[in-house]
């Protein structure tokens, strides 16, 4: 394989030995350190073709590289060949229709950068560095999903590479099924070359960061749950964690890098309204706050995290936040690793995320809550205490789960969370569209969905 050219490719490939191979072949998460065999920087879709045609015939390995972010590093392959996107970062808007066309290697900042200025935005994510589409494909969570719903329910078609290496389209009126799975399913059907997204009026945004002692831990959170269960509106999105209250001005010097417990608030809205609607909170006095209405993508970056850092995370939906399930979940904070980079949070859902249930591959999104455990850390020393406390957090929470898993959100963490994603009947559909789309699992480095032929019995594997 090395130094061959892939027939009808006209971007640029990385092999081991060239210069620049360490610097492509890294990933957000640094415990992921592969070592591909091929890297194939694509600048088109027929790129795109061109390398997925080629990975087949050679029976290589192959791995879809967009931002790069996901935490389980499936966008990189031990020895065998890396789709590249990042050079497919193109956004066009059309701020009449309201709409976005983002290049399979976009990024939220992107996308973000150009539909401020209409003061347009989709939800995205919640750092600006997490590609559209492994975030939108896989679902979708973000800041305003409780306002627009998920990156996914806002999908308007997808450009796609197929394991044959052919060009489809998937929305509304074409390949319709295939549609259907791409809003959750993730990169199991192919390679989004291009994603159409649609944009909503965003006048205004304001964004709080709220600081207490970690000691305020259950007063805090109980009141937060309070708030969300007796009726916040959906303009309020945010989250309750602990973490390390930040080196920042508007934190006490007495706090800063201490343990602590926070509310991020995010509101679609002015201040004055983001205030009305946390009072609860805010009458707990923060001993450390800011409050400022500000830019969409503002707020987007607010919370970018560093790359290079050692990554574990997982996550379980709640259908209960009872007193008790509060007290499991401030009492494991205590052992978080690298407090002033890790944090355990719970995010609230309901509004507009319970009302695409029953539309899309993800069908348990009626959670009211989800929590969520990101262990961040500097040294491969910490790793096994780090992967051990992240999964413990969501342990702890299983008595009051539903079950369920969005994807986005963990790493691997086997066959049966996957299928828990879905839920069993969705799970055999999207088995199915994957059979037809990818009957050999040529796309197999994401949250695997097996594929399976529709006259196969659903029992069997």
């Amino acid at each position: 394989m090395a130094g061959r050219p892939i027939e009808g490719f006209g971007g640029v490939l990385v092999r081991p030995g060239d210069p620049q191979y360490d610097a492509w072949r890294v990933v957000f998460n640094a415990m992921i350190d592969k070592r591909p065999g091929v890297i194939a920087l694509c600048e088109s879709a027929a790129d795109v073709a061109a390398a997925v045609r080629y990975g087949v015939r050679q029976g290589l390995e192959i791995a879809i590289r967009g931002a790069g972010h996901g935490v389980a590093g499936t966008g990189v392959s031990d020895g065998g060949l890396v789709i590249d996107l990042r050079r497919m970062r193109n956004v066009q808007l059309d701020p009449d229709a309201r709409l976005v066309r983002a290049g399979g290697g976009a990024t939220w900042s992107d996308v973000d950068g150009a539909s401020w200025p209409y003061a347009m935005a989709t939800t995205g994510g919640r750092v600006s560095s997490t590609g559209v589409a492994g975030l939108t494909l896989g679902g979708g969570s973000g800041w305003l999903e409780r306002k627009y719903g998920l990156a996914c329910d806002n999908l308007v078609s997808v450009e796609l590479i197929t394991a044959d290496g052919e060009l489809v389209i998937a929305d509304e009126t074409k390949n319709t099924e295939l549609f259907w799975a791409l809003h959750g399913g993730g990169g199991n059907f192919g390679v989004a070359t291009a994603l159409t997204l649609r944009l909503h009026p965003l006048p205004g945004m304001t964004l709080a960061r709220l600081f207490w002692p970690a000691d305020a831990g259950t007063t805090v959170i109980r009141a937060y749950r309070d708030l969300f269960e007796q009726g916040a509106p959906d303009e309020l999105g945010g989250s309750v964690f602990f973490a390390a209250a930040p080196r920042k001005d508007f934190v006490p010097a007495s706090l800063q890098g201490r343990p602590a417990v926070g509310v991020t608030a995010t509101y679609t809205g002015s201040a004055a309204q983001l205030r009305e609607a946390l009072a609860p909170v805010l009458a707990l006095a923060p001993d450390g706050m800011m409050l400022a209405e500000m830019p969409y993508a503002e707020v987007q970056s607010a919370l970018d995290d560093p790359p290079g850092l050692r990554n574990y995370w997982s996550a379980e939906h709640l259908a209960s936040w009872p007193d008790e399930a509060i007290d499991v979940f401030s009492a494991r904070a205590v052992e978080m690793p690298s407090p002033e980079t890790s944090q355990q949070l719970v995010c609230p859902w309901g509004g507009a995320v319970s009302r695409y249930a029953d539309k899309w591959p993800l069908p348990h999104r009626t959670a009211p809550w989800v929590v969520q455990s990101y262990g961040v850390w500097s040294s491969p020393a910490d790793d096994s205490a780090g992967i051990a406390w992240a999964k413990n957090v969501c342990a702890d929470l299983r008595p009051y789960s539903t079950g369920a898993v969005y994807l986005n959100f963990i790493g691997d963490e086997g066959h049966d969370r996957v299928v828990a994603g879905y839920g069993k009947d969705n799970y055999d559909r999207l088995a199915r569209v994957k059979a037809s789309f990818d009957p050999d699992n040529v796309f197999r480095l994401n949250q695997n969905i097996r594929p399976r032929s529709p006259w196969i019995a659903a029992t069997t594997e």
